[in-house]
């Protein structure tokens, strides 16, 4: 490889790591789905690794389409911004969405205590709203979790990568295939891998953190968490 794509793979490391460590959007989600579900790091990580890969290819293919069909990088880039209020407009809906129904499981589950009388006899006993067909709800709700999950990943393949097309890969189209191949694989490597970075030592220090005044809106706050993540992209532009 020319010096040219060797500096080009040293700016990917680098945007790569900085970009993605700077959009709270790329691992708070997870961290997020993590907290509210209990999943261990390992699914955690599956889950990040899968939304992360699927967060890439959409900018690949589309740049790689944009330099062979030799479509100009002004056009690419009004299509990847596009994407990229798409984005998070779509993540800020969902976690609206998640965090209106985590509030409702979260009433549900509140526990409180009712009196009777039988004669001179008086107690009480105490239950939850969530408690009455369990069986039912327990179906709708795992129902819901995984549309939810579905949802976050198809955000995340709309998403785009806002450096990569005009920063990487056109520069190193101008050199070769092989430039491009190398810098968007480097980019491609670099995020992905902060992306689990980030996640698993996220989840890892939140697992001995425990608030039980809060755990039955855990759903709810998950859904608000990655609702600011959209806010934060739409809105400051993270």
């Amino acid at each position: 490889m020319t010096p040219e794509i060797w500096v080009l793979c040293g700016t990917a490391a680098t945007i790569a790591f900085v970009h993605t460590l700077m959009g709270p959007d790329h691992y708070l989600p997870f961290v997020a789905l993590a907290k509210s579900r209990e999943w261990s790091v390992a699914r955690a990580l599956r889950t990040t690794l899968l939304c992360g890969a699927g967060h890439i290819v959409g900018s690949v293919v589309l740049g790689m389409v944009g330099i062979y069909a030799s479509i100009q990088l002004g056009a690419l880039e009004a299509i990847e911004g596009f994407r990229g209020d798409l984005a998070a407009w779509a993540l800020v809906s969902v976690g609206l969405v998640w965090m209106a129904w985590g509030l409702r499981q979260g009433y549900r589950r509140h526990r409180h205590a009712h009196w009777h009388s039988h004669g001179e006899l008086r107690h009480y006993h105490d239950h939850s709203h969530g408690h009455e067909h369990a069986h039912a709800h327990g179906v709708e709700e795992g129902g819901r979790r995984s549309v939810a999950g579905w949802a976050i990943f198809i955000v995340f393949v709309l998403g785009p990568c806002e450096p990569l097309i005009p920063i990487l890969m056109f520069p190193a189209a101008q050199e070769s295939v092989a430039g491009v191949v190398a810098v968007t694989g480097v980019f491609a490597l670099v995020t992905i891998l902060t992306m689990l970075a980030a996640v698993a030592l996220s989840v890892w220090g939140l697992q001995s953190v425990r608030l039980p005044a809060l755990e039955r809106y855990s759903e709810a706050i998950a859904g608000c968490t990655i609702m600011m993540c959209g806010l934060s992209i739409a809105v400051l532009g993270l």
